[in-house]
């Protein structure tokens, strides 16, 4: 699956309260809707992993998204 990232992308994933935020700026929040559009194009399993090591912001939790 290939992934469109907007330059200038910032995307930040909190968790708390039991309540996961997932906060971006505009570029963030089109870089999002691509993967998901993308992700709903493939197999029942298939995941894309996010996290502060590869697309996410310094401090921000994991986000695991999964096409079932």
């Amino acid at each position: 699956m290939e992934l469109h990232w907007e330059e200038g992308f910032e995307i930040h994933v909190r968790v708390e309260d039991g309540e996961a935020r997932i906060a971006a700026n505009a570029e963030g929040l089109r870089s999002l809707a691509n993967h998901l559009l993308a992700l709903a194009e493939e197999q029942p399993g298939t995941h894309l992993h996010l996290d502060r090591h590869n697309s996410l912001e310094e401090n921000s939790a994991s986000l695991l998204l999964e096409r079932i």
